[in-house]
């Protein structure tokens, strides 16, 4: 089947309007699908947004009509009530025609402080990713009334009126062998942000056989190498932190302190940066090698999406397709 190449709708980056309208280019341009992060706040003060994406996906579904759409992620347990969510994905999968995948994570501080209800241990907030699996999966279910009693939630009386014909699937971010157990058994799809051969054989016997894994990986395109680098470690310089430090932060000011110490050669040597397309495609092979079905490139820059795509379309694209086959 090969590995099929994503663009990533990044909401840290750019205003709702403009990423509508990235979609809708990244659609023109023939990739073969989109996934869209989920963030209330941007990872660094110096990329400057966070639109709503829910509203976002939305406007997106109205303005495509091909390419198909996912969150990835969206916690569904400290801003959003897990019902809320079900109805939100529901809704969406009505208006994009099927074309929806609902990707969700345990979340970050960084996004889900803001609730007031402050950042528990990482086994509680699993805990809290499992109850809402299920309650949003009962609410698919579409079976009459969901009525819970959980250790952290409770739903009483939910029912979606409006269900889509085509059941929303369910992706699930796993950054280690429990999570992508969790994966293989209650959700459709496996989410993940390194080249680990470990998750997808985890998802898959618990399982996930069969079913997509979807990754993301970073890059910075442009003519001018030294430039994109700098754009790179100006605005991505906290990704090498790793998911265990990034879900605990709680603002972008400590990410940048957490991240002041990384410098633009630690930036370059990490992430393909430039234009040159057979570094982009040996960074994706470790994907593709690992058995990810699915790889979703993150142009960094906000501004610089437009030439991105173009180049995508014209260098990457075709060359893309010959080493993976997708």
């Amino acid at each position: 089947m090969g590995m099929q190449l994503g663009y990533t709708m990044m909401t840290e980056q750019a205003g709702p309007k403009d990423l509508v309208s990235h979609v809708v280019g990244a659609e023109e341009a023939g990739f073969d699908f989109a996934v869209s992060s989920d963030h209330f706040f941007p990872w660094l003060d110096e990329m400057g947004h966070s639109p709503n994406a829910w509203v976002t996906l939305g406007a997106a579904a109205q303005a495509t009509s091909r390419i198909p759409l996912m969150t990835y992620v969206t916690c569904p347990s400290f801003r959003y009530h897990p019902a809320v969510v079900a109805q939100q994905a529901a809704t969406l999968q009505i208006l994009s025609d099927g074309r929806f995948t609902l990707g969700l994570g345990a979340g970050e501080n960084l996004n889900e402080h803001v609730v007031g209800g402050g950042w528990p241990a990482a086994d509680v907030r699993h805990e809290r990713i499992v109850e809402a699996l299920h309650i949003i999966r009962e609410l698919f279910d579409g079976d009459g009334y969901t009525n819970f009693r959980g250790e952290h939630f409770d739903v009483e009386s939910a029912k979606l009126w409006d269900l889509p014909d085509k059941r929303v699937p369910i992706g699930f971010a796993a950054g280690g062998k429990q999570a992508a157990t969790i994966a293989g058994e209650l959700a459709d799809v496996l989410i993940a942000t390194d080249p680990m051969s470990e998750l997808v054989e985890q998802f898959e016997s618990a399982g996930g056989a069969g079913k997509s894994k979807v990754a993301q990986m970073p890059i910075s395109f442009g003519t001018d190498k030294a430039a994109a680098v700098t754009r790179a470690h100006t605005l991505f310089r906290w990704f090498g932190l790793g998911w265990k430090v990034n879900a605990e932060l709680p603002g972008p000011s400590a990410f940048d302190a957490a991240s002041s110490f990384v410098r633009e050669e630690d930036v370059e040597s990490s992430i393909p940066c430039g234009d040159d397309v057979d570094a982009v495609l040996e960074a994706a092979k470790e994907y593709a090698d690992a058995g990810f079905t699915h790889l979703a490139l993150v142009q960094i820059g906000g501004d610089q999406q437009v030439p991105y795509l173009q180049w995508s379309e014209t260098s990457l694209m075709p060359a893309w397709r010959e080493a993976f086959g997708s």
